[in-house]
C-alpha cells in the first residue's frame, strides 16, 4: 500500500493516451500462482474493461485498508481516477490484478518517475485475503515486469503504522533503504534479483505448493460427484473405496437420480450439500465436467480429483478442454489432480483417504509415490502390498493438467511422514524445476525414479546435432541425486532397502552365507558394481545351526572395514528356515545396512520384520540384492559429497546478450553468423582465438602478418574442417610463402574463395564443449575430448543447468578419456580451472538465454597455459523447454 502521487504533466497516459494500446500487454505477464495457504489466484495486467470490477473491489475494502492505501478516507473512486487506474500503457504505467473467479482481490501497480529508471510501487489487498502472501507475489511480478521495461529501482510511500506492508518490502530479500518523515516511510531498493531475494522466493514457493498438496491429501470432507449405484461405473468404485478405507470425515455422494448410494445420503448437486467440501472427486463424463466445475467453484471446493477420461489423451480438442479445466480451477482457487487420474491416497490413520479407483492398498509406510499412468498405478499399489512396502501417500496424476510431480516433491520435502520418494515418470512438466527441486530434496530424502521412454526416439534432439546416450541420461539423474532404475521391480528392490535400512557409510561390503557358490555369485556382482569386498565371503556351511549363523553375521557387522552386509542363505532340509531368519533379525546391526537372499523370498518375510526402521529386505537372487545395495551406496556417496556453490563468473553483460539474441531470433532455429557469435560470446567473457575470413592469397598474407605468426588456416566448410585427417586445416604456418600455398590448396579443395586465417593457439589437448536443449531435462552442458574414438564411443559427459562449481569440475573429469588432461604418461597437465571456468560461463549463458538452442565450441585447446577456443557455432530459436526463472507461477 502507498499513496499515489498526482499524475505529472509527463505521465505517458496523460500525455498521449493513444500511444500504447491498453489492451495489448505482454502475455507472459499473465500467471496462475499459489498462495501461502495453498489456494490459487490468477494474475494479469489490468485493462480498461476491468473498471467496474475495480470499483466493486474498492467498495469491498474496509476504511482502514483504504486509509493505508490512499492516506485518507477515499470512500469512492471518482470516474476520472477509475479511468486512470484501469487504463495503463503496460510500460511506464503498469498495474497487475489478482483475480479469484470474476472478482479482483488485489491490485499492484508501478508508475515510472520522471521518465527515469525508478518507479513508485503500491498495492492493496482485499481485507478477507490479507495474510495469504498476495503482497509478496505482486511485488515479485511487478519487479519482473519493471526490469523488462528498463526500470532498476522501486520507491514506495508507506504509513509507518502499516506494519504488514512494511514487512512485505523488508522480507522480500532486497536491500531497502528507508527515510522517515511525518509518519510516512519512504522506501527505496534496487529490483535486480539478489541471492537473498531468490532464496526468499524459493522458500515461499516451496511452502505454498506444499500447502496446496497438503490440502489435497488432508481433506476434512469429500464429495464424489457422479457416485453411482451401478457397480460397473467408476463413480461407484470411488465411493466404495472411500467408504471401505474408513475415511476420517464425511463423504457426500452426488447423484441427481437417487436419494442414497451405498446407504449414504446423496445430493442432487454439490451445491445442495449443507456443509463445506474440501475435496471433490469427479467421476462424470468429460462432456459434463464443465457444469460440475461451475458448482464446485460456487461451493468453494479446495481441490479436485478428476478420474474422468476423454481429455488430452483423445487429441487436440481434448487437450484444449484439459487446459480450460485447469485454468478455470486455478482462477477459482482450486488445484486439480488429473484428468484421467487413478486418484490419491493418504494412509495416515488420522486421515485414511482412498480417493482412487484402486481396490487394493499397501500398508502404511514411509514412502511417497507419484505416477502418471492410472493403469500402472493400480499395478504399483498391488505390487507394493505384495512386497510389503508401505506407503505414506500416493498420487496418480493422469494427464497432469495441474498437479505434477514437482508439486509432490515440494510437499514431501517437509512431510514428516515420508522418508523415501518414488516416481514413475513419463515426461517432465517443467524439467528445469524438477532438477532444482530434486537436487534439494535428495540431500535429505532419497528419490527413486523409473523414467519411461528411454529407448524411444526423441524428435526434439534431432535439431541439436548431438545425441544423448543412456550413460549421460543416468549422469543427469545422479547430478540431481535421483536414483534411476529401469523397471518397477528394480524400483521396489531399491525402495525396500532405503525405507527399512540405514544408508551405507562406504562401499566395503561383507558377504555371509551357507553356500559357497551363492556367496561367490554375490561377490562377483559386488565387484562388477565397483564395490569392495570386506574380506573373503564367509561360508558357515550347510549344517550350521541358527546360532552359528547369527554369530557369523555379528562378527561380519562388527568389523570396522564393513560398511554393509549381504546375507545369502539356502534353507537346509532338517531345520526350518524361519529359525535362521529370526537369528538374523536378532543379530542385525542397526547402523549398517543388510540385504538378504533368504528363502528365495521377494519382499520382507514376517520373521525379518521389526517395528519401524530395521526390517531386512529379502530378494529372490543375490544379484538383485547386491544391485539394490549398489544403488544405495552410490546415492549415499552423492549425498555426502560437497554440494558446491552456484557461482556466476564476473564480467557478464546480460543486457547486451539479450539484445543480440532478440535481434537475431526468428520463427525457426537458425545458425548465427561469425561476427554475431563473437559478439555474443564476448558478453560472457568467452574469447575466441583471433581470426579473419579472407578471399584472396594476398589478403591471407596481410591478415597473417597482422595476427602474428604462426597461424592456422582452415576451410570455411565444417565438413572439411572437422574431418579426422584434418584435410581442411593447415597448422603452424610460419611464413608468407606457406600462407599463399595453403590458401590456394584450401580454396581449391572447398571450391570457394573464403578461408579462415587464425592465430595459432598454444598446443594442447583438443576438446569440445557445448550446449543443447533436451526436451526431457532442459538445457544441457556437454563436454568431451575431440577425436574419432571419442565420437564413436559417445565419450561425452552431460550436466543440466544450473551448474555448481562442483558440477563443472565433475563434468570436465567425467569422460573416460579425461586422464589425457591430467598429465597422462608424463604429459604436462592442462589448466583444469580454465576449463571449469569456461563451463560455468556457458552455463550462465544457458540460464540467461534459453533461445540458444545449441552451441558448440570446437576445438577447445586445453593446455597448461589455459583453455583456448578456436571455433564456435551457435543456433538460436524459440525455446522448447520451460524456463525455471522469474517470479513464482504455476506452469
Amino acid at each position: 500500500m502507498g499513496a499515489d502521487r498526482d499524475p505529472a504533466a509527463g505521465d505517458p497516459a496523460t500525455r498521449d493516451p493513444a500511444a500504447r494500446d491498453p489492451f495489448d500487454f505482454p502475455r507472459h505477464w499473465e500467471a496462475d500462482v499459489v498462495l501461502s495457504d495453498g489456494g490459487t489466484v490468477h494474475l494479469r495486467p489490468i485493462t480498461p474493461d476491468d473498471g467496474e470490477k475495480l470499483r466493486e473491489f474498492h467498495g469491498r475494502l474496509s476504511e482502514r485498508t483504504r486509509y493505508f492505501r490512499y492516506f485518507g478516507p477515499y470512500p469512492r473512486i471518482p470516474q476520472r481516477d477509475l479511468e486512470r487506474f484501469s487504463t495503463v500503457d503496460h510500460h511506464d504505467r503498469v498495474a497487475i490484478i489478482a483475480l479469484l473467479g470474476d472478482d479482483i482481490v488485489a491490485v499492484g501497480r508501478f508508475d515510472r518517475l520522471h521518465e527515469g529508471e525508478s518507479a513508485e510501487v503500491a498495492f492493496v489487498v482485499e481485507d478477507g485475503h490479507q495474510g495469504r502472501g498476495l503482497g509478496s507475489i505482486l511485488l515479485e511480478h511487478l519487479a519482473a515486469a519493471a526490469r523488462e521495461v528498463g526500470l532498476t529501482r522501486f520507491e514506495a510511500e508507506v504509513l509507518a503504522e502499516n506494519g504488514q506492508m512494511v514487512r512485505v518490502f523488508r522480507d522480500a530479500g532486497y536491500q531497502v533503504s528507508r527515510a522517515f518523515e511525518e509518519g510516512v516511510l519512504h522506501l527505496e531498493f534496487a529490483i535486480d534479483p539478489t541471492d537473498e531475494s531468490v532464496a526468499v522466493a524459493r522458500a515461499r514457493e516451496q511452502a505454498a505448493e506444499a500447502r496446496s498438496v497438503h490440502n489435497l491429501l488432508h481433506p476434512k470432507s469429500v464429495a464424489v460427484i457422479g457416485a453411482s449405484t451401478d457397480p460397473t461405473k467408476i463413480g461407484h468404485a470411488v465411493l466404495k473405496n472411500l467408504l471401505e478405507s474408513d475415511f476420517n470425515g464425511p463423504v457426500y455422494p452426488v447423484n441427481a437420480e437417487h436419494r442414497a448410494v451405498r446407504g449414504v445420503r446423496a445430493y442432487p448437486t454439490v451445491l445442495d450439500i449443507p456443509d463445506d467440501v474440501d475435496l471433490a472427486v469427479v467421476a462424470v463424463p468429460a462432456a459434463s465436467v464443465d457444469e460440475v466445475m461451475d458448482g464446485c467453484l460456487a461451493k468453494g471446493v479446495k481441490a479436485l480429483v478428476v478420474v474422468s477420461s476423454g481429455y488430452g489423451e483423445t487429441g487436440p480438442d481434448g487437450k484444449s478442454a484439459e487446459r480450460r479445466l485447469a485454468a478455470e480451477a486455478r482462477a477459482h482457487g482450486m488445484r486439480v489432480v488429473g484428468p484421467n487420474a487413478l486418484g490419491v491416497l493418504n494412509l495416515d490413520p488420522k486421515v485414511r483417504l482412498n480417493a482412487s479407483l484402486a481396490p487394493k492398498l499397501p500398508a502404511r509406510g514411509r514412502a511417497g509415490f507419484f505416477c502418471q499412468s492410472g493403469a500402472l498405478g493400480t499395478a504399483i499399489l498391488a505390487n507394493a502390498a505384495g512386497w510389503g512396502l508401505g506407503l505414506s501417500t500416493f498420487v496418480s496424476a493422469g494427464n497432469r493438467a495441474d498437479v505434477s510431480g514437482n508439486d509432490l516433491l515440494q510437499y514431501w520435502e517437509t512431510d514428516p511422514a515420508t522418508d523415501v520418494v518414488l516416481l514413475y515418470l513419463e515426461s517432465f512438466g517443467n524439467p528445469r524445476k524438477f532438477a532444482r527441486l530434486a537436487r534439494r530434496l535428495g540431500r535429505t530424502k532419497p528419490i527413486v525414479a523409473v523414467k519411461s521412454g528411454r529407448h524411444a526416439v526423441v524428435p526434439g534432439l534431432a535439431a541439436t546435432g548431438a545425441k544423448v546416450d543412456e550413460a549421460s541420461v543416468q549422469a543427469l539423474f545422479e547430478q540431481a541425486g535421483v536414483i534411476r532404475v529401469e523397471s518397477l521391480a528394480q524400483l521396489f528392490d531399491t525402495a525396500l532397502l532405503l525405507a527399512h535400512q540405514p544408508l551405507p557409510r562406504g562401499k566395503r561390503v561383507a558377504v555371509v552365507g551357507n553356500s559357497t557358490a551363492i556367496g561367490l555369485l554375490a561377490a562377483d556382482t559386488l565387484l562388477a558394481q565397483d564395490l569392495e569386498l570386506a574380506g573373503d565371503p564367509v561360508d558357515v556351511g550347510a549344517q550350521a545351526t541358527p546360532e552359528e549363523f547369527a554369530k557369523a553375521v555379528e562378527e561380519a557387522l562388527a568389523r570396522p572395514d564393513t560398511d554393509a552386509l549381504v546375507v545369502v542363505f539356502v534353507p537346509p532340509i532338517a531345520v526350518p528356515g524361519a529359525a535362521y531368519a529370526r537369528a538374523l533379525k536378532e543379530a542385525a546391526h542397526r547402523t549398517k545396512p543388510i540385504v538378504s537372499t533368504f528363502l528365495a523370498v521377494e519382499g520382507i518375510p514376517e520373521e525379518l520384520r521389526v517395528p519401524g526402521m530395521g526390517s531386512i529386505p529379502s530378494y529372490a537372487s543375490p544379484e538383485r540384492a547386491v544391485l539394490a545395495l549398489a544403488r544405495a551406496i552410490r546415492y549415499a556417496r552423492w549425498r555426502a559429497a560437497p554440494q558446491g556453490h552456484f557461482t556466476r563468473p564476473d564480467g557478464i553483460d546480460t543486457d547486451a546478450a539479450r539484445s543480440i539474441v532478440d535481434r537475431t531470433l526468428g520463427q525457426t532455429d537458425q545458425a548465427i553468423d561469425d561476427d554475431t557469435v563473437l559478439e555474443l560470446l564476448n558478453c560472457y567473457g568467452i574469447d575466441v582465438v583471433p581470426f579473419r575470413i579472407v578471399r584472396s592469397a594476398e589478403e591471407a598474407v596481410r591478415v597473417a602478418d597482422e595476427l602474428g605468426y604462426p597461424v592456422a588456416m582452415k576451410a570455411t566448410s565444417e565438413r572439411l574442417r572437422h574431418r579426422t585427417d584434418l584435410v581442411g586445416v593447415r597448422l603452424d604456418i610460419a611464413h608468407a610463402e606457406s600462407v599463399t600455398g595453403a590458401y590456394q590448396d584450401l580454396a581449391e579443395l572447398s571450391g570457394k574463395p573464403d578461408v579462415y586465417v587464425q592465430r595459432m593457439a598454444p598446443k594442447g589437448v583438443s576438446c569440445v564443449l557445448g550446449l543443447q536443449d533436451d526436451p526431457s531435462f532442459g538445457t544441457l552442458v556437454w563436454f568431451g575430448l575431440s577425436g574419432l574414438v571419442s565420437d564413436l564411443l559417445g565419450d561425452r559427459a552431460y550436466r543440466a543447468v544450473p551448474l555448481t562449481d562442483t558440477d563443472a569440475a565433475e563434468l570436465v573429469a567425467a569422460p573416460k578419456a579425461a586422464p589425457l588432461l591430467t598429465g597422462y604418461r608424463g604429459d604436462e597437465p592442462a589448466d583444469l580451472k580454465a576449463l571449469q571456468e569456461l563451463v560455468l560461463r556457458l552455463a550462465a549463458l544457458a540460464e540467461d538465454l534459453p533461445e540458444v538452442r545449441s552451441l558448440k565450441l570446437e576445438p577447445v585447446l586445453a593446455s597448461a597455459a589455459g583453455a583456448f577456443v578456436s571455433s564456435a557455432r551457435i543456433v538460436v530459436g524459440p525455446p522448447p523447454s520451460l524456463h525455471d526463472a522469474g517470479p513464482r507461477r504455476l506452469r
